[in-house]
């Protein structure tokens, strides 16, 4: 169960016990990402992310935060998303308080030294290499870039380096001081707590007043794409990364239980078709999966799979095959079972973990406000039909909205193109 409370400031604060455990995680939810930003900025919403570990008033460097924290074991880290940021310690209960005190400082009293600011930029950069030097890493960027083209959904997290040498920090405060206002965060606690204490938490440390600001909106996507695309990174290495991707289902969507039920047929464990076919049958690859990404308006079926550069057009035919047969055919009762019970034993193992819950909780109430408790969810799952898995397979894939992004030892695109069918 949850219980949502709104502030006098309007912070949405959500709860969520947990009795079987001696761990709490306090959560902040804030919606702002890349897809907020202007190219002239891209990357503000991560680099905003790291400053925040920098020292504030209270606490003037990042090693007086780290040893704050530290000195009771807490587990504590935050992320940048296309759409939402978070910030989140994970600590013994009766260690709430500092978890309270730690986040609101980090938040409200971040003092954005400007010779962090200046340190930060490199290390911001040497993030963005690690990535694009990792291919299994980086092949996600490449993927979102074809999928949302046209959209900001498609820009880096972390954006461009010269924007990352070049951004000021009046920028960068003022897109801070924009989107960190009371009114458009979550604060999700989950795990052993008291629900009084909470709540007197809460108001001590987040009861800071909202700036008039005007809300900031984002442009809803919609695909315009009208035939397969191909996005090819020349690297060379001895396993090829390969990503199909269908513009899909927003996270409100009725529909995207039954995609989540489709992805995990084709590639969500190591008894799906594409492991199966792809791997265990013709040894073509070490992993594959399939997986959906939601966001507020849209989002994406994936699949994602290293593979043996020598035989990387039979690996994708064979993929495509798989596809087209899920489109054509549907899927059997036995594995639409088996994938119903994959995934109700997933929400079991997930919802013992404090930082699990929180999470849970809260991004649903940030991203589409209407929360589906796990018990609500399983219960949509388990309602879905061979026959909509079928016609969602249907509506989703389809070679008109095929998108590729292969990294790896190539530099023709022509041979790939054509391969592009089913």
């Amino acid at each position: 169960m949850y219980k949502i409370k709104k502030l006098k400031n309007g912070l949405q604060l959500i709860l969520s016990p947990l009795k079987q455990t001696q761990a709490v995680t306090v959560l902040v939810l804030l919606p702002v990402g890349s897809r907020y930003e202007t190219k002239n900025i891209n990357g503000v919403s991560h680099f905003i992310e790291h400053l925040l570990f920098k020292g504030t008033k209270k606490r003037p460097t990042s090693l007086e935060i780290s040893k704050a924290l530290d000195s009771v074991g807490a587990e504590y880290n935050a992320f940048t998303a296309k759409d939402h940021t978070g910030y989140y310690i994970k600590t013994a209960a009766k260690k709430i308080e500092l978890a309270f005190d730690v986040l609101s400082d980090m938040i409200f009293n971040s003092v954005f030294d400007p010779v962090e600011i200046n340190k930060e930029r490199g290390v911001i950069i040497e993030e963005i290499n690690m990535y694009e030097d990792n291919p299994l890493m980086y092949l996600g960027d490449v993927l979102e870039g074809a999928v949302f083209a046209s959209s900001t959904l498609g820009w880096n997290i972390a954006g461009p380096r010269q924007v990352i040498k070049d951004i000021s920090r009046q920028n960068i405060l003022a897109y801070k001081d924009k989107f960190y206002q009371p009114q458009n965060m979550i604060l999700a606690v989950a795990g052993n707590f008291n629900y009084s204490q909470v709540i007197k938490l809460a108001a001590k440390y987040f009861n800071h007043q909202n700036q008039p600001l005007k809300p900031v909106k984002f442009k809803k996507f919609k695909t315009n794409q009208t035939k397969p695309r191909l996005k090819l990174i020349y690297k060379k290495t001895e396993q090829v990364q390969l990503g199909l991707g269908f513009p899909a289902y927003s996270l409100a969507d009725p529909k995207i239980f039954v995609l989540s039920l489709l992805a995990v047929i084709l590639g969500g464990n190591m008894s799906s078709r594409l492991f199966t076919v792809v791997r265990e049958k013709h040894g073509l690859a070490y992993f594959i999966k399939a997986a959906i990404d939601a966001y507020q308006d849209t989002g994406s079926l994936i699949i994602q799979a290293g593979l043996d550069k020598a035989r990387l057009n039979q690996a994708i035919s064979l993929i495509l095959s798989e596809l087209k047969r899920v489109r054509e055919f549907g899927v059997f009762a036995a594995e639409l079972k088996s994938a119903k019970d994959f995934l109700q034993g997933k929400l079991i193992l997930d919802m013992e973990d404090s930082e699990n819950i929180a999470d849970w909780f809260g991004k649903q109430q940030l991203l589409s406000g209407k929360i589906y408790t796990p018990e609500q969810k399983l219960k949509k799952v388990m309602a879905v039909s061979a026959g909509q898995i079928k016609k969602v397979a249907a509506e989703i894939i389809q070679q008109r909205h095929l998108n590729l992004a292969l990294i790896g030892p190539f530099k023709d695109q022509k041979t790939f193109a054509k391969l592009l069918k089913f």
